[in-house]
């Protein structure tokens, strides 16, 4: 189901040229002339993928930097925001079958499960995609059991203001995702963008809980399982995307973590191929025959030097579209703790650094998009980067 890579010039993609306005201020936001309503003569994609804007802003988790991630608070934010796509799942099974959009299985950090003394006894240890983990997992939990805790800021060491939020969502599920996606498409007059990950396909499926099924099947009921459709799949199990490819026609992404790191579905299958050996000319074509683009990690587009500055652009851009592949790297955060050292702004981890010129420096690549977990940030820069 492989397609041609898009033809499209930077800053030739359809309007997009609203004044931004978003701002952050503190623990609230307040937002100006917004893109996400639409406008008369605007083209919303219904062309497929390749009508996005470029470079697309994805909402990564949705607001995760003023929100806690995987929230429909966090999704509606992002949307009114203006982000392009919004990731709204990576999805993760119940026990009773049911996918949900939890970062991990592992839900200790990102609910109040451990406040629920009721599952106390349901903190256990598992391994992983090969490493050894103690929490509390979705797959020993009944949606309905799911459905009794709320969620809560990931890493509040960082974003100490987004426990201003902590308890005032749960846990969503993916098929009340695509219904709110269907009301906002309708109330916005376009189709609302999602990006959709399997998360530990591998390790779901030799357990009984397959993911690309009733992720297909869901898909499939809400009528956006075709070509066109405003839905990336992405995987960082290239398996997981070959079994979504002979399920339905959506854009399909494979992530590539580090260069030295290996898919977990090629461990255990014996596959010697590293994500070094699939960013080289021929591992690109071979992704190429059953997707339509790849989410590297940023470090595999500019890798760092030793001092964790940005180096020289690697050639993955320009292999990538010679395969006809899109680029969706991940993930520009704006606190300095994310950031590269060249891009830091003095000595508060937690403060934010020059997120601008990072992003200057991403889309100066040729990227086809970005992941942000500040979307507001980055449709300013991509502004300044398609006007410039």
């Amino acid at each position: 189901m492989a397609t041609q890579g898009p033809k499209r010039q930077q800053g030739t993609s359809p309007g997009r040229r609203a004044v931004l306005g978003a701002a952050v201020l503190g623990a609230g936001v307040a937002t100006v002339g917004l893109p996400g309503v639409a406008r008369a003569g605007e083209k919303h994609g219904h062309g497929g993928y390749k009508d996005l804007p470029v470079p697309t802003v994805i909402a990564h988790r949705g607001t995760s930097g003023y929100r806690p991630e995987h929230t429909l608070g966090s999704y509606q934010l992002a949307l009114d925001m203006g982000a392009h796509v919004i990731e709204a799942g990576d999805l993760v099974p119940t026990k009773d079958g049911h996918l949900v959009c939890r970062h991990e299985n592992d839900i200790t950090a990102t609910t109040d499960v451990s406040a629920h003394s009721e599952f106390a006894s349901r903190k256990t240890t598992k391994t992983v995609d090969g490493v050894a983990i103690t929490g509390w997992f979705t797959e020993d939990f009944t949606l309905a059991e799911l459905k009794t805790l709320r969620a809560k800021e990931r890493i509040p060491g960082t974003r100490q203001r987004n426990t201003l939020y902590d308890g005032r969502w749960e846990i969503p599920t993916f098929e009340e995702v695509l219904q709110w996606r269907e009301r906002q498409s309708r109330k916005r007059g376009r189709q609302v963008w999602i990006h959709v990950e399997t998360k530990h396909p591998t390790y779901f499926r030799k357990i009984g809980l397959g993911l690309e099924e009733p992720l297909a099947k869901l898909l499939r009921r809400y009528g956006l399982n075709k070509k066109n459709s405003p839905a990336f799949l992405q995987s960082f199990e290239p398996s997981s995307i070959q079994r979504l490819n002979k399920l339905v026609g959506n854009p399909l992404v494979v992530l590539l973590s580090t260069a030295n790191s290996r898919p977990w579905d090629f461990v255990e299958a014996g596959d010697p191929r590293t994500v070094a050996d699939l960013i080289k000319p021929e591992g690109l074509d071979w992704i190429a025959s059953y997707a339509q683009g790849i989410g590297p990690t940023l470090d595999l587009v500019i890798p760092k030097k030793a001092d964790g500055s940005l180096g020289t652009p690697s050639t993955l851009v320009k292999d990538a579209h010679a395969a006809g592949l899109i680029l969706h790297p991940y993930t520009m955060r704006n606190e300095n703790t994310f950031l590269p050292t060249n891009f830091k702004k003095g000595t508060d981890p937690n403060a934010y650094g020059d997120a601008f010129g990072a992003f200057k420096a991403y889309f100066d690549t040729g990227i086809d998009g970005v992941f942000s977990d500040n979307c507001d940030t980055a449709l300013l820069a991509r502004e300044d980067f398609v006007n410039g």
